[in-house]
């Protein structure tokens, strides 16, 4: 008996009003899939919003509005998403026995403060030379360090250690953006 292999991805983005979730499932050719049925819970909070896409190969935008964590302004103004883990489950019917669960780690604002250093520094179009190669050195370490912090949530199923990695990271770029004078602190 075939069956829907359901699958869903969330593409890291630079924009911050956005949370992207793409739906990457093959589904049975011979059945229809119903019901379809897609929830997000933000960090912080308790109840997660559900989302009954039309179609599959579904690609949403979702927005703080979407979200529920905006309420007020939100056909003129789109408030910030904010970085964590976020829970986000899919299914079809029947939806008790044929869903995916994934944790994601949003890493958009630390993202968008690392494009913020890189236009910042002044970056010659020669090999650089020191401190200016420290802190290039220094910002490739953190990425990897938000690539860990992404496999722990995501592969690893540790959330806690991958946000004590993500939250070490930010305070490091807040650090390196300070003392580039990319910010006042």
């Amino acid at each position: 008996m075939a069956k829907h292999l359901l699958s869903l991805d969330m593409p890291n983005t630079l924009n911050t009003c956005i949370l992207r979730v793409v739906d990457t499932s093959t589904y049975d050719p011979s059945m229809t899939p119903g019901s379809l049925t897609l929830e997000v819970l933000a960090p912080g909070y308790t109840n997660a919003t559900a989302y009954y896409p039309a179609s599959p190969g579904f690609n949403l935008s979702l927005t703080a509005c979407d979200l529920g964590l905006q309420t007020t302004n939100c056909t003129t103004v789109r408030n910030s998403i904010p970085d964590g883990v976020y829970a986000i489950k899919y299914s079809v019917a029947p939806n008790e026995y044929v869903y995916v669960e994934y944790n994601h780690l949003r890493i958009t604002a630390a993202l968008a403060k690392i494009q913020t250093i890189l236009c910042c520094l002044d970056v010659p179009n020669c090999e650089p030379v020191q401190p200016l190669k420290d802190k290039m050195r220094e910002l490739n370490l953190l990425q990897t360090m938000l690539e860990a912090a992404k496999a722990k949530v995501e592969y690893c199923h540790n959330p806690k250690q991958g946000m004590d990695i993500y939250n070490y990271v930010m305070s490091r770029l807040t650090k390196l953006s300070c003392n580039c004078g990319c910010e006042t602190c």
